[in-house]
């Protein structure tokens, strides 16, 4: 059976801060309703948590000053990048693709220097996007009396395809992956390899009603009350694959 969702953006929201809490701001903003899954962009988590960096003020390593020279990047850049990381995945075409330190695969450690106040800071991406979602939810909670699921989105590259989509580094409230291996399909046979990756489904929808220069960093997904759990659910770290079970690295 289908089911009817909307996707609705959250406008009015001021410009985030360190130190603002993003659930009580979202609850003052719009009404929320049971079920209701609420997506917010990383961005403006790490400008909440003051996860910020003023590239000026890094000193570039020896490793970082290579990397950058053989990449044509900012060597300050390159360092912040390896500060964030666990491990270089890549480094070649002036792409870096790294291994963050909480077990995400992309591109600069997911370090950002758009839509941020000034020239030379960037945005690192939140220390546990998990328990960030989890605050945010409990602000909510406490400012409106509902409890929506949450979703930390961010935009990915993605191998073998051109372009980015907003995938989900952290959730509250789901279970970020659906298992239908051992459901039958529509002719009766058994699905043997369907995980359905809903956290980046809902972070990818949200993303269609969010103009990245619009400054409107959330959204609201409507039509899946029956996919909101009381307690927070695993997370989203998750949907990270083992390494040993990683057949491109």
């Amino acid at each position: 059976m289908s089911i009817p969702l909307s996707v609705v953006p959250v406008v009015g929201l001021p410009e985030v801060t360190e130190g603002d809490r993003l659930g009580e701001l979202v609850a003052g903003a719009t009404p929320l309703e049971p079920g209701d899954v609420l997506v917010i962009s990383q961005k403006v988590v790490s400008k909440a948590e003051g996860r910020v960096r003023r590239l000026a003020e890094v000193e570039p390593g020896s490793e970082a000053r290579e990397l950058a020279s053989r990449l044509d990047k900012d060597p300050a850049l390159v360092q912040a990048v390896l500060d964030e990381s666990r491990s270089v995945i890549r480094a070649e075409q002036g792409v870096l693709i790294t291994e963050t330190n909480t077990g995400w695969i992309c591109a600069n450690a997911g370090i950002d220097a758009s839509n941020v106040p000034e020239e030379g800071i960037v945005t690192l991406l939140p220390l546990d996007p998990d328990a960030s979602a989890q605050r945010i939810r409990s602000e909510i909670r406490r400012a409106s009396g509902n409890a929506p699921a949450v979703v930390i989105s961010d935009s990915f590259g993605r191998p073998w395809r051109l372009g980015q989509v907003d995938v989900a580094i952290g959730c509250a409230g789901l279970s970020p992956l659906e298992d239908w291996r051992g459901r039958p399909d529509r002719s009766g046979r058994e699905l043997t390899a369907t995980l359905v990756a809903l956290a980046d489904e809902l972070a990818a929808a949200a993303d269609l009603v969010r103009d990245k220069d619009a400054g409107m960093p959330t959204a609201i997904v409507r039509g899946l009350g029956e996919r909101v759990r009381g307690d927070d659910g695993p997370g989203a770290a998750s949907i990270q694959r083992p390494s040993n079970d990683d057949l491109f690295r």
